[in-house]
C-alpha cells in the first residue's frame, strides 16, 4: 500500500512538473496575443485619425488645384477603401492603408506645383497634423510588428511551441511591410 502511494505521489509530481510549465507557457502566449490586439487597436486608431484629416486636406487642395481631379479622386478612393476595410481582417486593412499612403504621397507631391497652396495657413496646419499622424502611425506600426515578432518567436521556440501546438496558437503573419512603391527613390525636380 505504501509503495502504491509513493508511486502515485511520484506520478502526481511528474504531472505537475509537466503541466505547470505548459499552463504557464499558454498564459504567456495569451498575454502576447492580447498585446498584439492592443497594438493593432492603436494602429487602427491612428489610421482612423489620418482618414478623418484627409477630407479637410483634400478640400483645401481642391480649391487650388481644380484640374488635378485624378490625384484627388485617388486619395478619396483610397480613403474609402481603408474605411471599408476597417473591422475586417488585418491583412486587408494593411493593404488599404498602403494604398492610402501612396495616394497621399501623390497629393503632397502635387502641392509642390502650387506655391499659393503651400503658403495657405489652413493647408499648412493640416499638413502638420497629417505629418504628426504619420509619425504616430509609424511608431504604432513598429510596436505592432515587434509584438507579432515576439509572439511568433515564442510560438516556434521550445518549450512554448509545445504549449502553442496543444492550445492551438498559430503564427500571425499580418505584418506591416514596405511596399514596392514605398521602396522607390523619390525624384526631386528643381
Amino acid at each position: 500500500m505504501k509503495t502504491i502511494l509513493v508511486g502515485f505521489g511520484v506520478l502526481v509530481l511528474l504531472a505537475l512538473l509537466i503541466v505547470m510549465p505548459l499552463i504557464g507557457s499558454r498564459n504567456e502566449l495569451v498575454t502576447e496575443k492580447n498585446d498584439i490586439d492592443g497594438k493593432w487597436a492603436q494602429v487602427d486608431n491612428d489610421m482612423k485619425r489620418r482618414a478623418d484629416l484627409i477630407p479637410n486636406l483634400v478640400a483645401t487642395v481642391q480649391g487650388y488645384a481644380k484640374q488635378e481631379q485624378t490625384v484627388i479622386s485617388e486619395v478619396a478612393n483610397a480613403r474609402a477603401a481603408l474605411l471599408g476595410a476597417r473591422g475586417g481582417d488585418r491583412t486587408s486593412e494593411i493593404r488599404a492603408n498602403d494604398q492610402l499612403t501612396g495616394a497621399l504621397g501623390h497629393l503632397l507631391v502635387l502641392t509642390e506645383n502650387y506655391p499659393d497652396l503651400k503658403s495657405n495657413e489652413n493647408f499648412l496646419r493640416l499638413q502638420d497634423e497629417l505629418t504628426g499622424t504619420e509619425n504616430r502611425i509609424a511608431v504604432s506600426r513598429r510596436d505592432y510588428n515587434v509584438a507579432i515578432q515576439k509572439y511568433n518567436t515564442d510560438v516556434e521556440l521550445f518549450p512554448k511551441n509545445l504549449a502553442a501546438s496543444v492550445f492551438g496558437f498559430k503564427r500571425d503573419d499580418a505584418y506591416f511591410k514596405t511596399t514596392d512603391e514605398e521602396k522607390k527613390v523619390p525624384q526631386v525636380k528643381f
